[in-house]
């Protein structure tokens, strides 16, 4: 794996009183544990109550510093002319029968393009993935992303609500969603009929999957996701960008027997880790993000993706 070393984060922060650069990093854990599942609201609130005080502050308030704030990080505003966006829907037979997905594209285009599936994080589809959506038909991309919470009634609008429907899927449906959503992308009207795959922590760890299933996919760029089961990489015909965060444990562990694999499987790979980095760091809606390590790591992904599909 190649080590990234980059400079000091720029973290955007809900509450300017709170210095995120100053965090202890078992605060950055507890947060982790927090937003994949493994502790409520409530478990955050008094865990962290030690670190608030520390800080003169109250554990809410730091709850609400390292929390999503969407309108701050937007690129590309939903009405930016320069795109052209739209919700569609298609069936899913062995899913949970119908997927819906918000797609773009430029909306001045010469000839056919190359198309992108976007998957989200634990999440559903939020306003952060379809600013990602629109940053790609920008970059002259065809960008469909689905969202998982649709058969639950959508993204909620809520970061909790949304995590606590999110455990609430069946994830063998919802994977068949994705492998629907990959062979409507792959047919999109003004689709090139080549297709790359870009997720995000639980989007990552589809793209891996998603590589084992999808023998047309070229190209995928998994930003700090779960590996592919060890026994099924031999299937991954695409070229895949491996994103990590150095401080990112959970996913880190499993690296070096994923690596085995590929490596063993002679699968086309690069991995980066970038110094300094905490799960998530490309997202620029939290104190996670690493505006060094995200705009390296993204123009990585386009790279990628402007090799293989055009």
């Amino acid at each position: 794996m190649n080590q990234e070393t980059m400079p000091t984060a720029t973290a955007v922060a809900a509450a300017p009183a709170i210095n995120p650069a100053q965090f202890d990093p078992e605060l950055w854990c507890l947060f982790d544990q927090y937003v994949h599942g493994d502790i409520d609201r409530r478990g955050f609130l008094d865990r962290a109550t030690r670190f608030a005080l520390a800080s003169g502050t109250t554990a809410a308030a730091l709850l609400a510093a390292l929390s999503p704030d969407f309108a701050q990080a937007q690129k590309v505003p939903p009405g930016d002319t320069r795109v052209r966006a739209e919700f569609v829907e298609f069936a899913s037979p062995a899913g949970y029968g119908k997927v819906r997905a918000y797609v773009t594209r430029p909306a001045q285009a010469s000839g056919p393009l190359p198309v992108v599936l976007v998957i989200h994080e634990n999440r559903g589809l939020n306003p952060h993935i379809e600013d990602i959506a629109r940053r790609l038909a920008l970059d002259g991309f065809i960008a469909v992303a689905p969202d998982a919470l649709f058969p639950l009634g959508g993204y909620p609008g809520d970061e909790d609500k949304a995590r606590e429907q999110f455990a609430k899927l069946d994830q063998a449906k919802t994977r068949e969603d994705f492998v629907a959503a990959a062979g409507f992308a792959a047919s999109v009207s003004g689709g090139n009929g080549k297709l790359g795959a870009v997720g995000f922590c639980y989007g990552g760890g589809m793209v891996n999957f998603l590589a084992t299933r999808l023998p047309d996919l070229l190209a995928g760029a998994a930003f700090y996701g779960a590996p592919a089961p060890a026994e099924q990489v031999g299937q991954i015909k695409a070229e895949l960008l491996i994103i990590f965060a150095e401080n990112d444990d959970r996913i880190n562990a499993a690296w070096p027997a994923y690596e085995a694999a590929l490596k063993s499987a002679g699968t086309r790979h690069e991995a980066f880790k970038y110094a300094g980095t905490q799960h998530g760091f490309n997202n620029d809606t939290t104190p996670r993000y690493d505006a060094g390590a995200a705009q390296q790591a993204w123009a990585r992904t386009l790279a990628l993706f402007n090799r293989t599909l055009r």
